[in-house]
């Protein structure tokens, strides 16, 4: 009796030598037809035989579904952090006739580069019409620190209404907690983590692989709280490197990322789209403790933002994380922008969820209809 792959040579000998011997001879006539005719057969014979030999077609589907940063080249996705600010004074009344009372407030406009590269990506602030459409039925999660925490504050205020969201900013920013809420009109489900340690979000990627749940969108940082409480750059870096490893790990990614192998056969789970939350520039000064402006002087910032290059997890290294990029973001608004020197205004985390917004759109190749303001 034979077996498949017996029967597919015989199937393929049949389809390959009859048409062959019928028309050999006006096809040896004629050699451009000639071997068009012979690559047409080939292409036959392959079709017949894939299926008849599992690491074919093992190979085709696992090249159809992983996906592996289609977009890790785009010019776009490494010029999205290209946001320029304009601070500018503005007098603020006090409404009595007396001006020496009045005070001085400061406008923060911010948008991207009209320069160069920059201009020709087209990104633009979202409107909450538009949000809605690209997170709708997502699963978001923002694990991190009090950086994150704000950053879930102006994700948050584009996708509800200002009643809303005072409604939940109490539990929102309940000190030392995780945070949870489902956006019902989107069915759209944001999670927010507290882990102000890198091992704190090591568990966390340990926990979505041992339950075989991936959120759409993952945003992970920390580095503040290791730099007060550790004060050890090395640490920190080597802290880094077990989270890569856990995040390489538990996704299908290629070995160009750092895995210990080659993917191989079909991969079922989907990539999440991943970022990094950057450490903001610290303003020495203006921390609101001895002990803060101790350990977390300039020297001290730079070594850890030194360790988070070395570590490789960010992907203009070769790593899985995008950086939303709150040190440049910070920087560029400036002192004027925070009240201690750590924690900036809503407008700096409002343009880092409009980089991740513009970012989603390349990768997730959508487009969007008229953006609402």
């Amino acid at each position: 009796m034979f077996g498949g792959i017996q029967i597919g040579v015989l199937a393929a000998c049949v389809v390959l030598f009859v048409p062959m011997g019928m028309a050999g001879y006006h096809l040896s006539r004629n050699k451009m037809l000639f071997f068009s005719g012979a690559l047409f057969i080939t292409l036959a014979v392959g079709v017949h035989l894939t299926p008849y030999f599992p690491s074919v077609s093992d190979f085709v589907t696992s090249v159809q579904s992983v996906n592996v940063f289609d977009n890790r080249d785009d010019s776009c996705i490494n010029l999205v952090n290209e946001v320029v600010w304009n601070v500018t004074p503005r007098i603020i009344s006090s409404n009595v006739s007396d001006s020496s009372n009045d005070s001085v407030g400061y406008d923060k406009i911010w948008d991207w580069s009209k320069n160069g590269k920059v201009k020709g990506c087209d990104f633009e602030k979202l409107g909450r019409g538009d949000v809605n459409d690209l997170l709708n039925g997502s699963w978001v999660v923002v694990a991190g620190d009090s950086q994150a925490r704000l950053l879930v504050q102006s994700l948050l205020s584009l996708l509800l209404d200002e009643k809303r969201m005072g409604m939940i900013m109490g539990d929102l920013f309940k000190r030392h907690s995780d945070y949870k809420i489902v956006v019902d009109e989107i069915g759209m489900k944001l999670d927010f983590v507290w882990a102000p340690y890198v091992v704190n979000l090591t568990n966390l990627m340990v926990g979505f692989k041992q339950n075989r749940t991936y959120p759409d969108v993952l945003v992970i940082g920390a580095g503040l709280w290791h730099m007060l409480h550790v004060n050890n750059a090395s640490d920190f870096d080597i802290a880094l490197e077990n989270l890569r490893s856990s995040v390489v790990s538990l996704l299908p990614f290629s070995p160009e990322l750092g895995t210990d192998g080659p993917v191989t056969g079909s991969v079922s789970v989907r990539s999440p789209h991943l970022f990094w939350l950057g450490m903001p520039t610290l303003i020495n000064a203006m921390l609101n403790t001895e002990e803060k402006r101790e350990k977390m002087n300039d020297k001290i910032w730079h070594a850890y933002y030194g360790a988070l290059h070395n570590s490789r997890i960010l992907r203009s290294y070769g790593g899985p994380l995008l950086l939303l990029d709150i040190q440049s973001l910070s920087w560029n608004c400036g002192p004027r922008c925070t009240n201690d020197g750590m924690h900036y205004d809503g407008t700096v985390y409002e343009a880092a969820v409009h980089i991740l917004l513009n970012a989603l759109l390349i990768e997730s190749h959508q487009k969007l209809g008229s953006t609402e303001f």
